[in-house]
């Protein structure tokens, strides 16, 4: 019994924890042609993969007003040979 409430405890933090974490990460914003982007400062990029396909990738900046976005756009992969 003891040990049942303890599993359940945690799962119980955890879940708190997590809870957590999804409030501070941003949501992914999909680029279309039409977005309007305010970047002012990139903090990380996905490298392109070495696919010979096209391939979404993330990229994370922080905008003028110093909030943090995560984009996401499609690349053509560096795996495709010229000939």
């Amino acid at each position: 019994m003891k040990v049942s409430m303890l599993v359940l405890a945690l799962f119980g933090f955890s879940s708190v924890v997590m809870a957590q974490d999804s409030t501070t990460t941003p949501p992914v914003e999909q680029y279309t042609y039409a977005s309007h982007l305010d970047v002012a400062k990139i903090i990380s990029e996905d490298p392109v993969p070495d696919v010979c396909a096209v391939v979404p990738v993330h990229m994370t900046y922080q905008d003028s007003q110093g909030k943090q976005h995560i984009l996401q756009y499609e690349v053509m992969g560096s795996g495709c040979s010229n000939g």
